[in-house]
């Protein structure tokens, strides 16, 4: 495999096609840290919710592109949730199995931020990952985010889990 990059990872909005990089991520090694495995509804659900979001403008998912060959590699988005009684932003990814570890996950959330920042209302954006998700809290490290506490975070609907709460400033001054 080449050198991967900024240049070589791209963010492309959420699409019809995507939902085959949804079918292909739903494993026990990629869903262990998001409540377990999900059904073809479930799944099919959460699609539609992605190109929902977008449409009503209430978030933004991206299927993660590494070029040359424009292979679809992971998801990264953001998205307006309800936390602690206030409106929040929330960012999350995930990767598949055999690219993880390359960085690629750094340089696709960076750049879901910025389109987050520009888009954003929020003077935050924050980010749950499972207290036990090493390589996602990594990424919280490496992009600044700030460590507020651990918690219990529900997700999917239904489902609990140790998460630890990160927090961005956006460059908006509310």
């Amino acid at each position: 495999m080449s050198k991967i990059d900024e240049s070589t990872i791209q963010i492309e909005p959420w699409n019809e096609a995507d939902l085959n990089l949804l079918l292909s991520s739903n494993t026990n090694s990629m869903m262990k840290y998001l409540g377990g495995l999900e059904n073809l509804k479930e799944i099919v659900s959460r699609h539609n919710h992605y190109l929902e979001m977008s449409r009503i403008g209430t978030g933004q998912m991206f299927a993660i592109i590494l070029l040359p060959y424009r292979t679809k590699i992971g998801t990264v988005g953001y998205w307006n949730r309800i936390w602690d009684g206030k409106l929040v932003c929330e960012i999350g990814w995930s990767i598949l199995p055999q690219f993880q570890r390359r960085g690629i996950a750094t340089i696709a959330v960076k750049k879901a931020i910025k389109k987050a920042q520009k888009e954003t209302k929020h003077k935050y954006i924050h980010a749950f990952p499972a207290a036990n998700n090493i390589p996602s809290n990594k990424i919280c490290e490496k992009l600044n985010f700030k460590f507020i506490k651990k918690c219990n975070f529900e997700y999917p609907i239904g489902k609990f889990m140790v998460c630890n709460m990160w927090r961005l400033k956006t460059k908006k001054k509310n």
